[in-house]
């Protein structure tokens, strides 16, 4: 399974920490940046992140700032994308399971790295669950249309 991943200045600790967590357990990871803790935009790194999974270059995207606000913003801005700003594992859980989102969105700022790999992890192993939730997804996918 292949990983796209990408941070602003604020979330550069836990992109790096999860990046060498995903390649450990046997993922390919897309590092999209940035590279440093020096300041940059998140909307480049979200954006450049969630390109790669509507593009079918990653399977699912991992992006991170602050508060994961902001950068799961940009990224859903993405067509295709669905970002979902997690504050806890069972937050990741049902992200996939009901509304199948293919990007992960972290706060260095608001959970601990501890709780940031649970998350990611739980994330990428499940499956979602299709069924009443199908429909729904499909309904968010189409707003875009409505533009």
């Amino acid at each position: 399974m292949t990983v796209s991943i990408g941070s602003d200045h604020a979330g550069f600790i836990y992109k790096e920490a999860l990046k060498q967590m995903l390649v450990d357990d046997g993922y390919v990871v897309l590092d999209v940046g940035t590279y440093s803790a020096e300041s940059v935009d998140y909307p480049d790194y979200g954006a450049a992140a969630a390109h790669l999974v509507r593009d079918k270059h990653a399977d699912y995207g991992v992006v991170i700032c602050g508060s994961g606000i902001g950068i799961s913003i940009a990224a859903n801005k993405v067509r295709g994308i669905r970002a979902a700003n997690c504050t806890s594992v069972e937050l990741a859980q049902l992200a996939r399971m009901h509304n199948d989102a293919n990007v992960i969105a972290i706060g260095q700022r608001i959970v601990s790295i501890e709780l940031a790999q649970e998350m990611v992890r739980v994330f990428l192993t499940t499956e979602f669950e299709g069924g009443r939730h199908q429909r729904r997804v499909e309904k968010i996918d189409e707003l875009g249309d409505l533009q």
